[in-house]
């Protein structure tokens, strides 16, 4: 039975386009993808590059000078790429890869990002995470909308029923086929992205493809559900297609607007802005009252003497920490706004597979906003790093060739999150099951 449906199916023009489809816009995600990973790459290696020329520049200049030159100097922190990163851009399109920062003001220099054209964001890359949560349910519900309906309204359907024993039977194996059919096709290009995009093969990229796998079981699932309605072709497409829209762009999209009206986030200029003024406000104060911030979170330094007389670098980098110190409530402020933010979408994203999915692939790539989020706070501890390996040599007015310059080469972040397997799988698979449930019992009728 099973050739017999197979060799009919694979003869269909249905099945050629799709098969066609898939893999044409699948292979052309997946190089999409390998563009990013180029891009990042050579973003990467410029990044190191303008760092050691930058401080051998500024050093025939400034040698002489310790706080001037590291008013100039900037030093990398890069987000250490995974090539997992490529099937889900994800919020790579609007967080940076990298930051320079110097040992000023951090507030100042957090939020600063890449120029982007903005018809692209607004387009998005096409992914290959983009192409199994928009694409392949489309294909299946163009292969599985009339499998009962297109049998009954040719009048072919007593035949068949008379051929076979049982006729539930026979659409779960006509349903089979497909999903087979579209599992394979999901396979390959998870088995061709691996290959071409270098992806190591760890828990995070089985847990991308069981959950890909979990995803279009899904749409199978519902499509399934649909179908034992026993409805006509014209209402199970149009059924199928209304559902595909309000759980890939209706509920996303008021999700979206929900949290980004109910936890605004005006704080990352705010912070800039509040940086700023406890920065500049402190050169109206005496100098000694411009320290208290500074000698409060370094009491090491309380020996080194500010003249008031004259301008000293203890001072400058003193009122520019106090600047840190005055926007430090509204940056914490905004983090627990965007952690809220995530914290709401995912909760909802437990009844809505299409936002499960993509969350998880963003997740698993570490391309969602958390990760962002812990790189920040990464940015902050190797500032204050940065900071406190030079202050004493600043303010002590040692000469920069005391400085092994070796060491202050671009350095990598790297997440050390794990994700639960649990909170990954059992939505979607619940969901599934129910669907397959209800199907099964609605099938009794025939």
């Amino acid at each position: 039975m099973y050739r017999l449906l197979f060799t009919s199916f694979f003869r269909t023009k249905l099945c050629v386009v799709s098969l066609v489809l898939l893999m044409s816009i699948g292979v052309i995600s997946i190089l999409i993808g390998k563009q990013y990973l180029v891009k990042q790459e050579k973003t990467i290696v410029a990044a190191q590059e303008f760092q050691d020329e930058s401080i051998q520049r500024n050093l025939e200049y400034h040698n002489d000078d310790l706080g001037l030159l590291l008013y100039y100097l900037r030093f990398t922190l890069i987000k250490k790429p995974s090539n997992i990163n490529a099937i889900s851009i994800g919020q790579s399109d609007v967080t940076p890869l990298l930051q320079a920062v110097t040992i000023r003001g951090l507030e100042g220099q957090k939020y600063d990002s890449d120029f982007e054209n903005p018809s692209l964001l607004l387009s998005g890359n096409l992914d290959l995470g983009f192409v199994i949560i928009y694409l392949f349910p489309l294909i299946l519900i163009a292969i599985s909308y009339n499998l009962y309906s297109e049998e009954k309204e040719l009048g072919t359907w007593r035949i068949l029923a008379a051929q076979t024993a049982g006729k539930g039977k026979f659409l779960y194996k006509k349903l089979l086929v497909r999903v087979g059919f579209i599992l394979a096709i999901l396979i390959f290009l998870l088995g061709l992205a691996s290959v071409l995009l270098q992806i190591e093969l760890n828990q995070n990229f089985w847990a991308v493809s069981i959950q890909s796998i979990l995803y279009v079981l899904f749409w199978s699932a519902l499509c399934f559900w649909v179908i034992s309605l026993l409805k006509r072709s014209s209402l199970n497409a149009l059924g199928l297609i209304s559902i595909w829209v309000v759980l890939t762009i209706l509920i996303p999209a008021l999700v979206n607007n929900y949290v980004i009206n109910t936890y605004q986030v005006p704080e990352a200029f705010h912070a800039m802005v509040e940086q700023r003024d406890g920065y500049h406000e402190k050169w109206d104060l005496e100098k000694d009252a411009a320290m208290t911030g500074f000698y409060e979170s370094y009491p090491q330094y309380k020996n080194y003497l500010v003249p008031e007389d004259k301008f000293s670098w203890i001072w400058y980098y003193g009122m520019q920490h106090s600047g840190d110190l005055a926007a430090k409530e509204t940056s914490v402020l905004m983090k627990e706004k965007l952690m809220k933010r995530d914290n709401v979408s995912k909760q909802i994203a437990l009844f809505v597979p299409t936002m499960h999915a993509q969350l998880s692939f963003n997740t698993l790539g570490r391309t969602d906003i958390l990760y962002h989020l812990e790189y920040l706070d990464a940015l902050t501890q190797f500032h204050e790093n940065l900071r406190l390996s030079f202050y004493t040599k600043i303010f002590e007015n040692n000469l920069a060739d005391s400085i092994d310059w070796e060491k202050y080469n671009a350095k990598f972040y790297s997440s050390k999150r794990n994700f639960s397997w649990v909170n990954l799988l059992l939505p979607t698979l619940l969901i599934t099951l129910i669907l397959v449930f209800l199907g099964a019992i609605n099938l009794r009728k025939l």
